[in-house]
Formats: structure tokens, C-alpha cells, sequence
């Protein structure tokens, strides 16, 4: 995979501590899947751009956007300052290495985009879970976005850490194992299923059950249901491995 002026340019602009080993994990008895160093898919031989500080460097990225593309579609932006309607909701991870935009090649109003930490979708709660709901519920019934896509990863953090976790399921963390835990039944169908392979093989494998989980889960919101039913709205779990440079979808 190829890499950008400017995506160089980030990278060697960012504090030397925050692309190295935690000195220590977050909390002893949680996987350090948080403080993990990141895995880069630029080569390691990418000779840095000028350095710059982190404003810079956004103003620069801004510059370069507006005389790029802002600059250049005046029709398109001009449709979009009047209203959105885009065709596809995607759930996709947090992980910086994995944005639905660039992965996808989305335009500026294509896709109604949501991120979290191993882009699960919880099941319908009308309050643990208000703030995914809200965000289905806009898309499927004021966007009418005719397609969910939930895009897991390679090397997810997340995954890794659900993988890790105690087989009764105790969590020592505020929030993150807690949610993570959403994707506990693709959990239980790795070990019992997949147990016998290798940690890195069952987390890959748990990837992509993680985001069969969410497809299911989605079907539980009314909404969603009814879109289904009535064949406006369709499901689509992927998969995209920035090790190989290839999506699944299935």
C-alpha cells in the first residue's frame, strides 16, 4: 500500500511517545490492546516530509482539501450545502488505518458514516444504546439510506482484546470491555469452533463473526426490520484487510 505526502507528513509529525510501547498497559489485568503500537501499512522506508506542528499540519490538510476537491466540484458542494442524501450507512472500526472514506473511495455525501471501537452494532436498547439507535433511526427513516454496511478489520484492537478477555466475561475497564463484549456470542463461536488455531487466526476469524453478530443485531431495530421486509434497505457485512489489500463482503 502506497502512501501520501501528506499522510507522511503526518506521521512524522506526530510525538515520538505516542507510536511507542506504553511503558505500562492501562490496567494490569486488561489486554494491552489500547497501548499496543500502532502497525503501519506505509513501508518503513518512507523518507519523512518537513516537519510541522499539529495545527499546521490540519491547516495544511485543509488547504490542500479546499484546492483539491472543495475547489474543484462547486456543483457538488453546491447540491450539499443544500441537504444530504446519501445511499449507504457504514459502521467501521475507530482504528485510524481503517477510514470508510478513503478504504471505500467515498465522496463527500455518499455515506452516512459511524465509528466506534470494533465497529460493533449493539442490539435495540432504547437506553444503554441511545446514541447508536439515534444514529440508525436517523439514517433508515430520514436519510432512507438503502444500505447498512458493517466493515470489520484486520489487526482489530478490539477483536483482540474480546478474545482475551475471561471466559466469565469480569471486565476491569470503565467502558471498553463492556462494549467490546457486544460481540461476545462471535467470541464464543471462535473458541468452541476455532480454538485449536493459532490466537492471530482466531482473532481474524472473530473479525468477521463480530460483524455477522452486528448484521443481527441491526435486524432487531423496528426500523430496520421493516426496511428489510419491504426490500428498501439491505444488509452488507465486509471485511477489509489492510495486510493484503483486499475487501470481502458476503
Amino acid at each position: 500500500m502506497s502512501i501520501t505526502a501528506a499522510q507522511a507528513c503526518f506521521l512524522c509529525s506526530l510525538p515520538k511517545q505516542s507510536i511507542t510501547r506504553s511503558s505500562s498497559p492501562l490496567n494490569p489485568s486488561f489486554p494491552r490492546f489500547i497501548s499496543n503500537s500502532p502497525v503501519f501499512a506505509a513501508p518503513s522506508t518512507v523518507t519523512p516530509v518537513v516537519e510541522m506542528g499539529h495545527i499546521e499540519r490540519l491547516t495544511s490538510g485543509f488547504e490542500k482539501f479546499k484546492s483539491e476537491n472543495y475547489e474543484k466540484n462547486p456543483d457538488l458542494f453546491g447540491e450539499l450545502a443544500k441537504g444530504q442524501s446519501p445511499k449507504f450507512m457504514v459502521f467501521a472500526c475507530a482504528d485510524s488505518r481503517v477510514c470508510p472514506s478513503v478504504v471505500l473511495n467515498f465522496q463527500p455525501g455518499e455515506a452516512f458514516t459511524i465509528r466506534n471501537i470494533a465497529n460493533m452494532v449493539p442490539p435495540y436498547n432504547k437506553t444503554k444504546y441511545a446514541g447508536v439507535g439515534a444514529a440508525i433511526e436517523y439514517a433508515v427513516l430520514h436519510l432512507k439510506v438503502e444500505n447498512i454496511v458493517v466493515m470489520g478489520h484486520s489487526r482489530c484492537g478490539g477483536i483482540k482484546g474480546l478474545m482475551s478477555m475471561s471466559d466469565d466475561g469480569s471486565t476491569s475497564t470503565d467502558f471498553i470491555e463492556d462494549w467490546v463484549k457486544i460481540g461476545w456470542p462471535a467470541r464464543e463461536k471462535v473458541k468452541s469452533t476455532s480454538g485449536d488455531l493459532p490466537f492471530d487466526d482466531q482473532c481474524t476469524t472473530c473479525e468477521k463473526e463480530a460483524v455477522n453478530v452486528s448484521i443481527e443485531n441491526l435486524k432487531t431495530y423496528p426500523f430496520v426490520k421493516e426496511g428489510l421486509e419491504k426490500g428498501t434497505l439491505s444488509l452488507v457485512p465486509s471485511h477489509y484487510c489492510f495486510v493484503t489489500g483486499k475487501l470481502e463482503t458476503w
